[in-house]
């Protein structure tokens, strides 16, 4: 059994931080651990609170999983403060934990702040060097390079920029592009952007994609899958989840991460994604 480690926020409310990492390592066939970083009172509508745990507790709960349990992936969502990237940061490092997926958790679904202004700079120097895979949206790509993202091409530039603070390789997901009819996520390795193209899926209930996205492809780096396999599953898993998503609440619903095991029996296939390696980078303006 291959073992995967979310180090992030609670959400109360069950869709999205180590709930929906959890259940995404569940569905996908690894054993999930958890390291606790923030308290979150959240629900579909937003977040009503938030209480940061002390760095040196969080950095507790790694020490108590890595030495007793060993992990294969870490996945990191919500890291509040720089104190807590500080610790985190240290515990990759001091552990040589190859298999980090960074999701720079910056903003949730209903707008509210997850990482505080002073703490984003300790993001970039300390732990996305570390990444072997970095998963921003558009909006957090914009940040953490500096250039706009409404396009493709703009994509592709902010991956590059992104990689050069230090990660192996970064995907850009695409979702947030306006006016087109599927959904491009680019991943790019220093050396080639591949495109992972699905159908857009129309549904307000899309709480916890990213959290889930960045935890699936943790998932497939636990099992030895490389990079470009994992984005895929991954893409594949979420694209499954989205489709069955759950119309609970009153605001951005979850998706359904055992969708696949209701509808078809056990985790599929379906080969809704292309991987595209010469995709045109001019589209999506």
């Amino acid at each position: 059994m291959k073992k995967a480690l979310t180090i992030a926020g609670s959400d109360s409310g069950g869709g999205a931080g180590i709930q929906a990492d959890l259940k995404t390592f569940a569905a996908l066939g690894v054993y999930g651990m958890s390291a606790l970083t923030s308290i979150t009172a959240q629900n579909t509508v937003g977040v009503q609170g938030i209480y940061d745990l002390p760095a040196q507790f969080v950095g507790l709960q790694i020490d108590s999983v890595i030495l007793d349990l060993g992990v294969d992936a870490v996945k990191t969502g919500m890291l509040s403060n720089a104190e807590i990237i500080e610790v985190v940061a240290a515990k990759i490092s001091e552990y040589r934990l190859m298999n980090l997926v960074v999701d720079p958790v910056m903003v949730a679904k209903s707008g509210a702040s997850l990482l505080r202004e002073e703490a984003r700079s300790a993001l970039i120097s300390r732990l996305v060097p570390l990444a072997r895979v970095i998963t921003p949206n558009l909006p957090e790509a914009r940040v953490l390079s500096g250039l706009e993202t409404n396009s493709l091409a703009d994509m592709a530039k902010a991956a590059e920029a992104i990689k050069r603070l230090g990660a192996a390789s970064v995907v850009v997901k695409g979702g947030h592009l306006q006016d087109m009819d599927e959904s491009i996520d680019l991943l790019y390795d220093g050396e080639r952007f591949i495109g992972f193209v699905s159908p857009r899926v129309e549904t307000r209930n899309t709480h916890g994609t990213g959290c889930t996205f960045a935890s699936a492809i943790a998932a497939g780096l636990a099992k030895g899958q490389n990079v470009i396999e994992a984005v895929r599953v991954a893409k594949e898993y979420v694209t499954i989840a989205l489709q069955h998503s759950l119309s609970l609440g009153q605001g951005h619903g979850p998706l359904d991460h055992f969708a696949s095991f209701y509808q078809m029996g056990g985790f599929t296939m379906p080969g809704t994604v292309r991987v595209v390696e010469t995709l045109d980078l001019s589209r999506g303006r």
